[in-house]
């Protein structure tokens, strides 16, 4: 029978919590409302608990929104730091779901976990040095060099990455409470809804000149990353992206901003298969969590 592994993309408005195997089949999921850890911690350890009774789990993952401390070294590790969600701010997730459960969890930041779904089971297969990149609600980055996900002080944080701003064409001040007019203060969901108006960014039609910005904002940042870690692919989700023409709108922007300098047939001929939507849909996240849930449970086999 294969083993059955948990995982928990802990987003910031949502968990979805959800078992698979390493196939990345996910066979049950739930989501869970973000209100408190008081309030949505207590249901993330009752779901996984009542699978748990009747299918033993192998290993957990958590793949959780940040900034978090990703060090194992650290007496932080497993902590969410300086998030913008103030209940949240120092909270221990690691240690409140290990404390739980007796078999290996793993942990790292969402998108550094839904680079590694995209590793083990969709478009980032058989590289070593990629980026994942969400566009949502907020902006996050993750991936993979020379085959070890990205840590250093911490994690990255692309996604506040600073980016020309022409402020006649876009006088929009920016939403991001710490930066105001980076590429998330600029160019994540609520950016675009703020700056236009609108409950929801799917509600600008297909020809408003918001895409046309979206995509020279989010071009500029895509070279920053090309020009500084030299991916062999990046993708790029999140749910500004589910615009159907966006990501066709990037690429010849890309091409424009790199002027030349990269001479690659990947970037000069075949730009639509070097920036690419995610393999996995909007399963990215929660396959990740699974996946660090099993490489956490080989890696207890090993120690």
């Amino acid at each position: 029978m294969s083993k059955l592994f948990g995982g928990i993309e802990a987003g910031g408005t949502k968990f979805i919590c959800a078992v698979g195997t390493a196939s990345g089949k996910i066979d049950n999921r739930v989501v869970i409302p973000v209100t408190t850890p008081d309030e949505t911690i207590p249901q993330v350890i009752e779901y996984f608990k009542n699978i748990h009774l009747k299918t033993p789990l192998s290993a957990l993952g958590i793949a959780a929104f940040g900034p978090v401390d990703p060090n194992p070294a650290s007496a932080r590790f497993g902590h969410i730091t300086s998030t913008l969600k103030l209940a949240w701010t120092n909270y221990n997730i690691l240690g409140a779901i290990k404390d739980a459960f007796d078999i290996p969890v793993g942990f790292d930041t969402d998108v550094n976990g839904a680079a590694l779904g995209e590793y083990r089971w969709g478009e980032a297969q058989g590289l070593n040095t990629f980026i994942y990149i969400t566009v949502g609600t907020g902006i996050g980055a993750g991936g993979m060099v020379s085959g070890k996900m990205i840590h250093g002080l911490i994690h990255p944080e692309m996604g506040h990455m600073h980016i020309p701003h022409d402020h006649k064409r876009d006088p929009f001040a920016g939403v991001c409470p710490f930066h105001g007019n980076c590429l998330e203060g600029l160019a994540s969901g609520p950016a675009i809804m703020k700056r236009w108006k609108v409950d929801s960014v799917l509600d600008l039609p297909d020809n408003h000149e918001a895409w046309e910005l979206e995509a020279g904002y989010l071009a500029s940042a895509l070279i920053n990353c090309i020009l500084m870690l030299s991916p062999q692919k990046i993708i790029i989700g999140g749910g500004v992206m589910k615009q159907p023409n966006l990501l066709s709108r990037v690429h010849p922007k890309v091409v424009d901003l790199l002027s030349g300098y990269i001479k690659h047939d990947t970037i000069l001929k075949n730009i639509d298969k070097y920036i690419v939507l995610p393999g996995l849909g909007l399963n990215s996240g929660i396959c990740g969590a699974i996946a660090l849930a099993e490489r956490e449970f080989k890696g207890s086999l090993i120690a």
